[in-house]
């Protein structure tokens, strides 16, 4: 490719021939994958973590929620160092340097395990892990962003989003049935050397690709870039709701409603997902991000309706489907909108300013449900997601107007 030695960074100016459908899914191919199978390593966690927490360590609930809940907090505060990282040293050198970090938490989830006869000092090794990982996930995601951004051209970054995209939510949800499997053969060692196995697996795969140069000299505060993409990021961040009330609540509705399992719901709400992304991701980028999202945010908004009125399973269903299609398209709606208003030379900073959005919506909304759920039921919590969600529509309105008149 463009005649350089391997391994050489390339300019930031996509080939030619990179605008056509096909060129662009083999150029984003190996990040796609890559980043599949390092986050399995998140997923496979999810399951397990809390278990060995409480049934092995002899935690209480508060614990459990801050241990699982530090790889939150951790990525939020980390993503302007992670996308000043990717902005000054190079994209695919914050990728390779979040591989690591994760391959490392790893070790020390292993390590951990030394301590099991002394929980307090082996619940604090797990934490530092935890925080690890979530290092290693910033520089992952905010490195291949910009990464797939300069290879393919910002004229295509709403696929890069959707297909980078794809990969994490089916990683995410392949990764829980491996670690119950995993866990149930080797128990939580075996969970700590697959998290090891498999970041290194994935830096395989990046490591022969091209990287891209460096595309600041400087480093930008991060105050600036948020304010160039703070409207598409509260688009993201009321949007979000959606999918954080169905990841912390729906499992409770079908208990609620003796249901029975709600793992089905979980899987329509994937299906959905990914579906959308495979025929639609193209759509952001031909016919503008923010009108993507206001048709995919009234989608969303009726997904949750359908499960707050749902009075049967195959309802619910049918309501967290929608939600998935809706909420697929979403982030690289508002995604496009925020390349399109930050300075091309900080676009890892603008990426890892974006996401933080997300992780503040999901941070906030399991508390906030949980207590509108305490006094109103569970179901309650669906009639409050579609009304928050129904508030990104304002967004994408605000959105389009400003485009249309140029600001």
């Amino acid at each position: 490719m463009n005649g350089k030695p391997a391994g050489q960074p390339i300019s930031l100016t996509p080939s030619p021939g990179a605008g056509s459908g096909v060129r662009v899914f083999l150029v984003l191919a190996p990040l796609t994958l890559a980043v599949f199978i390092a986050f399995l390593t998140i997923g496979l966690q999810l399951p397990v973590l809390p278990l060995h927490l409480k049934d092995v360590l002899g935690m209480n609930a508060t614990v459990v929620g801050i241990v699982v809940g530090a790889q939150f907090a951790a990525a939020l505060l980390s993503r302007a160092w992670a996308g000043n990282v990717a902005d000054l040293r190079g994209a695919k050198r914050a990728v390779v340097g979040g591989f690591v970090a994760a391959a490392c938490s790893g070790l020390i989830y292993l390590a951990s395990l030394l301590w099991l006869d002394q929980p307090v000092v082996s619940v604090a090794v797990l934490l530092a892990g935890r925080v690890l990982l979530a290092l290693g996930e910033s520089l992952v995601i905010t490195g291949t962003m910009g990464w797939g951004i300069a290879l393919v051209g910002p004229q295509h970054g709403g696929k890069v989003m959707a297909w980078l995209g794809i990969a994490i939510y089916a990683a995410m949800a392949g990764g829980a049935p491996l670690g119950v499997a995993v866990n149930k053969v080797w128990g939580f060692a075996g969970i700590a050397g697959v998290s090891v196995a498999l970041p290194l697996l994935a830096l395989l795969v990046v490591s022969p690709q091209r990287g891209v140069a460096a595309s600041a000299a400087r480093r930008t505060p991060f105050y600036k870039v948020l304010g160039a993409v703070w409207q598409p990021g509260l688009g993201l961040a009321l949007s979000s709701v959606g999918f954080g009330v169905i990841t912390a609540f729906i499992a409770l509705l079908f208990a609620a409603r003796s249901w029975g399992d709600s793992s089905l719901a979980f899987t329509s709400f994937g299906i959905a997902f990914i579906v959308a992304r495979l025929f639609f991701a193209h759509l952001p980028d031909q016919i503008g991000g923010a009108r993507v999202a206001l048709v995919c945010v009234v989608i969303e908004v009726l997904g949750q309706l359908l499960i707050w009125q749902a009075g049967t399973a195959w309802v619910a269903y049918a309501g967290a489907a929608l939600t998935g299609f809706g909420y697929s398209l979403v982030f690289p709606g508002f995604g496009v909108e925020a390349m399109r208003r930050a300075p091309p030379q900080t676009r890892g900073l603008a990426m890892g300013a974006y996401v933080a959005f997300l992780d503040l919506s999901l941070g906030i909304t399991s508390p906030l449900a949980g207590a509108l759920a305490s006094h109103a039921g569970v179901q309650s919590v669906y009639l409050a997601g579609a009304i928050v969600v129904g508030l990104s529509m304002l967004v994408a309105v605000a959105l389009l107007r400003s485009v249309k008149t140029g600001n």
